[in-house]
C-alpha cells in the first residue's frame, strides 16, 4: 500500500527548478499522496503550467525563524517532551560543532516546526537536494521516527561536505541523483551498492511535442537576418555566462549574429556591465524569467542554443541542465561544455558540439561553425532530438522512483512484522 510522502522543497514553485515540478506531477500521477513542505515562499512573479496541475497542499515553515518565533517557541517546547527530541538534540549539536552557522540553526528549526505540525497522515519523507532540504528531512525524521528518501541534484552533491553527505547517505533509505558522475561520487563515498541510484530526469515529451516546423536556414551572412543564439538559464557563476559573452565577442566581425538570454538572478546587471564593455551590448536581448509555454517557443524560433557550463570557484555546478534536454527536444543544436552530466547527453559532433569549460576561444570557434554551416546544425539538432526521445523520456524515472519507494515500503512492513 502506497504511504503519504511529505516532500521537502527548498522553495516551491520554483521556475528554474521545472525538474522538479515535472517530477511531482508525474508522481501524482502514478497514484502517489503528496504533501508539499517548502522551506521558502516563492519569488517568482509567473508560474509553469505544470505548476497548475499539481494538486498537492504546499506548507510553508518559516524561512528565517525570527520572522516567527512564536510558531518556532511553539514547537520546541511542545518538541522537548517527545522521545525523539534528545536524539535530535544530540545529532544538531554534532552538526553544529562542526558547522557553526545561522543556517544550521534554521534547519533544526524548521525541522522542530515541521514535527509539530505534522500533516495528517504523513507516513513517509522525501527531500529534493541534499543540502538544506536534507538537513531539514533528516531532522525530522529522527523526531518523528518516519523514515526519509532524498533526490540529489548537483550544486547540493558538490558543495557539501564529504562528512555531511555521506552521514545523510547513510541514513537515508535510499538517494537518487540524476548525472554519472554525481552517482559515482556519492556510491564512493558510502561504498553500499544500493544506497544510492542514477536516475535522470528525462523530459515530459508531452509537453515538448516534436517541433514540426523547421529551423532557418541563417548562416551569418545577411545583416538584415542575422543567426539566432539562444540561451536559458540563472545569471549565476556556474552557467559561465560571462564565458560566452566573451565568446561572442571574438565572433569574426562579418558574422551576423543577436543573442537571447532568457532567465533572472542577481548577476545580470554585472552580465550587462560586461556586455557594454565588450562592444556587443546592441546584440543582445535579455529576456528575463519566462513561463515554459514561452521559452518553447523561443527554442522553435532560433538557431543554436548555447550555455558555457563551468564548475563554480565554491564547487558549485550544473548536473546535467534541463535547458540542453529541452532544446535539444525540438531539434536545436546545442553547444555547450565538458562539464559534470553534460558529456552524458552530447557527443561532440554527434548530437551537438561539446567544448573545454572555461575557454572562450574555443566555444567561439563552435559558435562561428554552427553559424556558417546550417546543414551541420540541422543534422546535429535531428541528432539530439532523437538522443532525447529515446533516452530521456521522464516516464522511464517515474518508472524507477515508484519501483524504488514500493521495494522499500514492502521492506519496512517486513522489519515491522519481524521485531
Amino acid at each position: 500500500m502506497r504511504k503519504k510522502i511529505l516532500v521537502v522543497l527548498k522553495g516551491y514553485p520554483r521556475l528554474s527548478e521545472t525538474f522538479i515540478a515535472q517530477e511531482l506531477l508525474g508522481l501524482e500521477r502514478a497514484g502517489f499522496d503528496l504533501t508539499l513542505i517548502s522551506m521558502r515562499k516563492p519569488t517568482d512573479k509567473k508560474r509553469h503550467p505544470v505548476h497548475d496541475e499539481i494538486k498537492a497542499r504546499v506548507v510553508y515553515l518559516p524561512e528565517y525563524l525570527h520572522n516567527e518565533p512564536v510558531r518556532v517557541l511553539r514547537a520546541f517546547f511542545a518538541g522537548i517532551a517527545k522521545p525523539g527530541f534528545k536524539p535530535l538534540l544530540k545529532q544538531f549539536w554534532a552538526d553544529l560543532k562542526r558547522d557553526i552557522t545561522p543556517n544550521r540553526v534554521r534547519r533544526f528549526g524548521q525541522a522542530l516546526v515541521l514535527a509539530h505540525e505534522w500533516p495528517e497522515g504523513g507516513e513517509w519523507l522525501h527531500a529534493h537536494f541534499i543540502h538544506t532540504p536534507a538537513s531539514v528531512t533528516a531532522y525530522a525524521s529522527i523526531m518523528t521516527g518516519i523514515p526519509w528518501t532524498c533526490s540529489a541534484h548537483a550544486k547540493d552533491i558538490w558543495t557539501s561536505p564529504d562528512w555531511e553527505l555521506s552521514e545523510k547517505l547513510g541514513r537515508a533509505r535510499w538517494t537518487v541523483t540524476c548525472t554519472h558522475n554525481g552517482f559515482e561520487h556519492m556510491r564512493d563515498l558510502i561504498k553500499v551498492d544500493d544506497k544510492v541510484y542514477l536516475s535522470y530526469h528525462g523530459l515530459d515529451l508531452d509537453r515538448f511535442g516534436p517541433f514540426v516546423g523547421g529551423h532557418s536556414n541563417r548562416d551569418g551572412a545577411d545583416i538584415s537576418d542575422p543567426a539566432f543564439i539562444l540561451s536559458v538559464g540563472r545569471a549565476v557563476e556556474k552557467k559561465g555566462y560571462d564565458v560566452l559573452l566573451r565568446a561572442l565577442a571574438l565572433l569574426p566581425g562579418d558574422l551576423n549574429w543577436r543573442f537571447t538570454h532568457i532567465g533572472g538572478g542577481d548577476g545580470l546587471s554585472k552580465l550587462k556591465a560586461l556586455a557594454e564593455t565588450l562592444g556587443i551590448v546592441d546584440r543582445l536581448t535579455w529576456k528575463g524569467a519566462l513561463a515554459q509555454e514561452e521559452v518553447l517557443a523561443h527554442y522553435r524560433q532560433a538557431d543554436i542554443f548555447a550555455l558555457a557550463c563551468r564548475v563554480a570557484a565554491d564547487g558549485d555546478r550544473d548536473g546535467l541542465p534541463n535547458v540542453l534536454v529541452e532544446a535539444s527536444s525540438q531539434r536545436l543544436v546545442c553547444i555547450s561544455t565538458d562539464v559534470s552530466g553534460v558529456p552524458e547527453l552530447l557527443d561532440d559532433r554527434e548530437n551537438g558540439l561539446v567544448v573545454p569549460t572555461e575557454d572562450p576561444q574555443a566555444l567561439a570557434a563552435a559558435l562561428e561553425l554552427a553559424i556558417r554551416n546550417p546543414a551541420l546544425r540541422h543534422r546535429l539538432g535531428d541528432a539530439a532530438e532523437r538522443r532525447v526521445r529515446e533516452h530521456f523520456d521522464h516516464h522511464a524515472s517515474i518508472r524507477q522512483l515508484t519501483r524504488l519507494f514500493e521495494e522499500q515500503w514492502q521492506k519496512e512492513d517486513q522489519w515491522r512484522k519481524s521485531a
